[in-house]
């Protein structure tokens, strides 16, 4: 189900109310909408474009709560033009929003059953969305499990929200490549934490965010303990610059991931993730 907005080309102002840095590069920006009537809604796993005026947009996507629309937060890593600029801006300063756009997290279609949502690094930040959704709906579902890991324990987004997300009903397990001289939890990759995760095939589903060949290692290591492929999602990130597939900047062989992604079941990608610098 893709939540598409009146007019693609519409830029709605948003101003910042908080700003929050998370990891070295890395900054949550929380946005309200200038013009309450707006009527803004997302699904967990969509995207905006940002827009700085004179400067250019970015794809970038949510990592709120979409029960809240009306509290925007994007969760940003300073890489681009855009993106740098936007380590300038302070509270009170504006960002220019267009979306939502993009594919989500199939959160309805998983009801009933059993959930492993594996993120690498930021890929934390589009799968937030899901999981604030299986917390609020945790009845709904079976065994969540949320599995993250990370390069450094400096590296680990929103370390404050475990402990909740842990009291939720969710079973959260923490790795990282490289510990420090404080670091009690499991070291490894998160590639790893798949394996140790009882589980029933016919009724789990995989949500799976992060560097792509992180993303190849857990969806073939989740089809590889029977999961059918067809259950395992995978959030692509390409060069997204108009958001509706007409550019073909994002273009993943037949697909767009602006449009027909950037949430793919990985057997409609599979082949395709297994091309080198496609």
């Amino acid at each position: 189900m893709t939540a598409l907005p009146v007019s693609p080309w519409r830029v709605s102002m948003t101003t910042i109310r908080a700003v929050k840095a998370e990891t070295p590069g890395v900054t949550t920006y929380d946005l309200s909408f200038d013009d309450p009537a707006a009527g803004y809604s997302f699904l967990p796993g969509q995207f905006n474009m940002l827009y700085l005026p004179g400067i250019g947009e970015s794809a970038i996507s949510m990592s709120s709560d979409a029960a809240e629309p009306g509290k925007l937060r994007h969760t940003v890593r300073a890489v681009g033009n855009v993106t740098r600029a936007m380590e300038r801006l302070l509270t009170g300063d504006k960002i220019g929003v267009r979306g939502p756009f993009g594919t989500s997290w199939p959160v309805e279609q998983s009801r009933g059953n059993d959930v492993i949502v594996a993120a690498g690094g930021l890929g934390l930040a589009p799968l937030r969305p899901a999981i604030y959704h299986l917390i609020r709906h945790r009845s709904s579902y079976g065994r969540v499990t949320v599995l993250y890991g990370a390069r450094s324990p400096a590296d680990l987004l929103y370390t404050d929200e475990y402990e909740a997300w842990h009291s939720a009903g969710l079973d959260v397990q923490v790795t990282v490549d490289v510990g420090s001289a404080d670091w009690q939890g499991s070291i490894g990759f998160v590639t790893t934490l798949l394996s140790r995760v009882p589980l029933e095939p016919t009724r789990t589903d995989v949500f799976t965010c992060g560097p792509e060949v992180m993303m190849r290692f857990i969806a073939s290591g989740a089809v590889n303990r029977g999961i059918a492929a067809g259950r395992v999602f995978v959030s692509l990130e390409r060069n997204m610059n108009c958001a509706v597939g007409l550019c073909g900047h994002c273009q993943f062989g037949s697909e767009f991931v602006c449009k027909d992604g950037p949430v793919f079941p990985f057997d409609r990608v599979r082949r395709l993730m297994h091309v080198e610098n496609i």
